[in-house]
């Protein structure tokens, strides 16, 4: 039987490729893996985000179609010992957030921010119970 509990590759479908990874390395502080004309894959320590230019998505996904580049479809959350920390930093890499941070009733305190092709990212720490 297969594992299905490690996830290895994220594919984002991004209009602006460059822009994209100008961001995941500028901003989050990923490292370039692998680039071509038409993709950029970054590393985080545990997983790999593709970054596929929009007008090669098509294939991957058909019958389905590639959705529209308005309005959050996802939010990724990065785990980090103190959000307002992360906050900063991020924030003096170019960071434009759109919330945060907050504590959530959850028990987790939140900032959320978006690369350039709209793809939500939040930086979240446990701070424990509400």
């Amino acid at each position: 039987m297969s594992d299905f509990a490690v996830l290895e590759v994220v594919t984002l479908f991004v209009e602006d490729v460059d822009a994209a990874r100008v961001f995941y390395v500028d901003v989050l502080g990923t490292e370039v893996v692998f680039a071509d004309d038409a993709s950029a894959v970054v590393q985080f320590s545990n997983l790999m985000v593709n970054l596929l230019q929009v007008d090669h998505a098509p294939t991957l996904v058909e019958p389905a179609t590639v959705g529209g580049a308005t309005g959050a479809r996802a939010l990724f959350t990065i785990k980090v010992d103190d959000v307002d920390t992360a906050y900063e930093e991020l924030s003096g890499r170019g960071a434009s957030f759109l919330n945060g941070p907050v504590d959530r009733p959850w028990g987790r305190r939140t900032a959320a921010l978006a690369d350039p092709a709209g793809n939500v990212w939040e930086i979240a720490a446990d701070i424990g119970e509400p």
